[in-house]
């Protein structure tokens, strides 16, 4: 069998193994059962929805990169389940974020993918589509201080085989408006909270979008109104308006920065109440470290910011240079004709492959 069948065929697998966040325990075990076949490699942690691999024997002299990637995925909708082959991809929910990155991984690991400069782990893990608060990276990050030492974590999260350096934090707030219910016959004896909302929330729409530069990189910071509610019956003037907002901002800013923008904007109504619901904070840019240029070099890669939030800016929480490079187009992510092309699978794994035989500098 071909290497683009064998990746396609992996990728298929991985995609019918239900695995909405929360619920992945399948997968994790069948990801488990498939790295402890790779030639050389040790389950240094099984803990809460993580599987953490690491050579049996490591070399003092070379350095750790850990291939890393999620397990779970968002709810499935339409025809996303199970997976087919369509034409020349794999379709189905996952395929781009991201069992397609995940066959890859399993395929390095279970041929005994080796590099004379460095050594080589691999972690996969779920809950990462949901809240930082429910996290199962974090803490294992926190309790295993040989993932610590990784000095490079390869993310293969969808960038269309691209690198993408950093990634947005991503704030979440409820927005909770204030008034006094009245009838709608005489609603000049209540406060419609429909009515202060609109205004409130279109401070918030209309707030310009704002582009940072961070190492030659542009970041995109935006705010969005994502759910509002508000209202009972047709008669009365409404007392309460609830609005979801979420802040995507730039490196640049810590999430107590990006807390300060947001109520910033809100202003000092006190009718307007904020509840911060998550706030996950951004990864920095990494493009000066020896290894992400080796990747680089070894693909002749372009590389951008990511936008949205990916797992790298957990691994900077605890000191890890981490960047984002898999097949899946991230355009196609959370969709439900989610698909991963067979040709980019074969592309990630010559890249990656390319950059573990380099013998050039770390």
């Amino acid at each position: 069998m071909s290497l683009a069948e064998r990746l396609a065929a992996s990728t298929l697998q991985l995609v019918d193994v239900a695995s909405v966040s929360r619920d992945e325990g399948t997968l994790l075990d069948l990801l488990q059962e498939r790295l402890a076949s790779g030639p050389g490699l040790v389950l240094e942690d099984g803990g809460d929805a993580v599987r953490l691999f690491l050579p049996g024997a490591r070399r003092p002299d070379v350095p750790l990169v850990v291939f890393a990637g999620h397990a779970d995925t968002v709810p499935v909708g339409g025809a996303a389940f199970p997976g087919r082959r369509e034409d020349d991809a794999v379709v189905g929910r996952g395929a781009a974020d991201m069992k397609g990155g995940l066959s890859v991984l399993l395929a390095l690991a279970e041929a005994g993918a080796s590099s004379p400069s460095m050594d080589l782990g691999y972690l996969v893990f779920g809950r990462e589509e949901l809240p930082i608060a429910e996290s199962a990276l974090l803490p294992l990050l926190e309790r295993c201080p040989a993932l610590r030492d990784t000095a490079l974590a390869i993310v293969l999260e969808p960038t269309s085989n691209a690198i993408e350096a950093g990634c947005n934090g991503n704030l979440t707030a409820r927005v909770t408006v204030d008034g006094v219910a009245a009838h709608a016959a005489r609603p000049w004896l209540g406060d419609n909270a429909i009515a202060t909302a609109l205004d409130v929330l279109a401070t918030l729409t209309r707030h310009p979008i704002r582009d940072t530069e961070i190492e030659g990189l542009v970041f995109r910071e935006v705010v969005s109104v994502t759910t509002i509610e508000g209202g009972s019956v047709p008669n009365v003037v409404p007392d309460r308006v609830t609005a979801t907002v979420n802040l995507r901002y730039a490196p640049d800013r810590s999430p107590e920065a990006a807390e300060g923008v947001l109520r910033g904007l809100l202003g000092a109504d006190p009718r307007v109440r904020l509840e911060i619901l998550g706030n996950a904070p951004p990864g920095p840019v990494h493009l000066s470290n020896p290894l992400v240029r080796r990747l680089r070099a070894a693909g002749d890669l372009t590389v951008g910011p990511k936008q949205a939030w990916t797992p790298v800016a957990e691994f900077a929480m605890a000191g890890v240079d981490a960047v984002n490079f898999g097949p899946g187009d991230p355009r196609y992510a959370h969709r439900d004709e989610e698909r991963v092309d067979v040709a980019a699978l074969v592309r990630a794994h010559g890249v990656l492959t390319a950059f573990l035989a380099e013998t050039g500098g770390n």
